[in-house]
């Protein structure tokens, strides 16, 4: 099966000799929900605006449904709905002048949907835009994208700055609207629980590079964190050395060593040493292991 959405061996940079993105390679398929994530300045929204076109890579090349979104911006464009959280509408329009003009650039627009999503929304088709709280400004956003039925749509922190019932709301509207009939969906967020209920997959961007890219369920079941006093390893070297070693860093007197394995299966990795325990851990809390600091 081709992919929806190919990144082969991206590379971007704004200052020279500081990537933002090296060497970044992963494919999203048909019916896939990914769910992209890092710190601020990862380069998660650069990924995205290359993928719509509105960057060019440094190195490497992006494709949706095998076309470039550059050099054939249009046939790529009605096939993907987009939304981001700093995406600016038309402050004078109104709600239907909007959605109007959605309807002109797409052929294959559902007007049942729409009217789906204005009433599920409670959106005043006459209030102008700048009228509209942030959450109906994005409610809009969403309806205009998803009412062509997309084959693939991207969101980029869309509900950023929401209360978290307005939140769930709008992510779930997004997912379950277009996923169940197969559309291909790829998200950022900071916000771990959206990603770990929603996502079927998680993408982690650190260092310019992947540093994580697993299914949902092998990482609930499949990645631990162990930790492990000083005295029993002096050196972290030794821990890094590992199989399916992810990241080893110093708290107080430990070592919390984040690694791939069944919980049972970790200590036999570690013979002749006292038993260690090792448990999963819930999507934030590996976030933090994998890109937080040590704390001595």
């Amino acid at each position: 099966m081709n992919p929806v959405l190919e990144f082969a061996h991206v590379s971007r940079s704004y200052q020279a000799g500081v990537p933002v993105l090296d060497d970044i390679t992963f494919s999203v398929q048909q019916g896939e929900v990914t769910g992209l994530i890092g710190r601020n300045g990862a380069g998660k929204t650069t990924l995205i605006r290359i993928a719509m076109g509105m960057l060019y890579p440094q190195g490497g090349s992006v494709r949706l449904f095998g076309l470039s979104p550059t050099e054939d911006p249009v046939a790529v464009k009605r096939r993907v709905g987009y939304v981001a959280e700093d995406q600016v509408l038309p402050p004078g329009s109104t709600v239907e002048e909007l959605i109007e003009f959605h309807r002109f650039l797409f052929p294959h627009w559902d007007a049942a949907l729409e009217r789906n999503l204005l009433d599920r929304f409670s959106l005043p088709p006459s209030a102008k835009i700048n009228r509209l709280s942030k959450g109906q400004a994005r409610e809009v956003a969403l309806l205009c994208a998803v009412c062509h039925r997309p084959e693939l749509l991207i969101l980029d922190e869309p509900a950023g700055g929401l209360d978290p019932a307005a939140r769930r709301e709008f992510l779930e509207t997004s997912i379950q609207l277009l996923n169940r009939e197969g559309s291909a969906i790829l998200f950022s967020s900071h916000h771990m629980a959206d990603v770990e209920r929603i996502g079927g997959r998680v993408v982690l961007l650190d260092g310019a590079k992947i540093l994580l890219d697993r299914d949902m369920a092998e990482l609930n079941e499949r990645v631990c964190l162990t930790v492990i006093p000083q005295s029993e390893f002096p050196d972290p070297a030794e821990l890094r050395r590992l199989p399916g070693c992810l990241r080893v860093r110093e708290v107080r007197d430990t070592w919390h060593v984040v690694i791939e394995g069944l919980p049972g299966q970790i200590p036999s990795l570690l013979p002749g040493r006292r038993p260690v325990q090792c448990t999963t851990l819930p999507l934030e809390e590996l976030f933090i292991e994998l890109v937080g600091g040590d704390r001595s």
